[in-house]
């Protein structure tokens, strides 16, 4: 089973920085599309940004020009890069993650979530 770390949240001031990372544990497994989601509090969980095997990405409205979301392949691990941040841009983000296991089996996994706070 394939499990992600994810790193990086914390408290930021507006006009602020954050690098999200999370790497896959398994090298064995064919990774397909990584992304991440948030999760407001008392909202529901959103597609922030998301970036395919081959490197095509999608964003988010609210967050294009500000995040950027890539890979390394070789370390199996996504990051997202937020700049600009706004105290809406507070929540708990999650790394999702698609694979195929040595044996064929199509996966989707998602991470513990960390916590992104954005305020003076």
């Amino acid at each position: 089973q394939v499990q992600l770390v994810e790193s990086g949240g914390g408290l930021v001031q507006p006009g602020g920085s954050l690098r999200l990372s999370c790497a896959a544990s398994e090298s064995d497994f064919s990774i397909y599309d990584m992304a991440w989601y948030r999760q407001p509090p008392e909202k529901q969980r959103e597609l922030v940004a998301a970036i395919s095997s081959g490197g095509d990405t999608n964003y988010a409205d609210s967050v294009k020009e500000r995040f950027t979301i890539s890979r390394d392949n070789a370390r199996n691990t996504v990051y997202l890069e937020m700049n600009n941040l706004k105290p809406e841009d507070t929540a708990v983000y999650y790394c999702y993650v698609s694979a195929l296991t040595p044996s064929y089996r199509y996966l989707e996994v998602w991470g513990q979530g960390t916590l992104v706070t954005v305020s003076s």
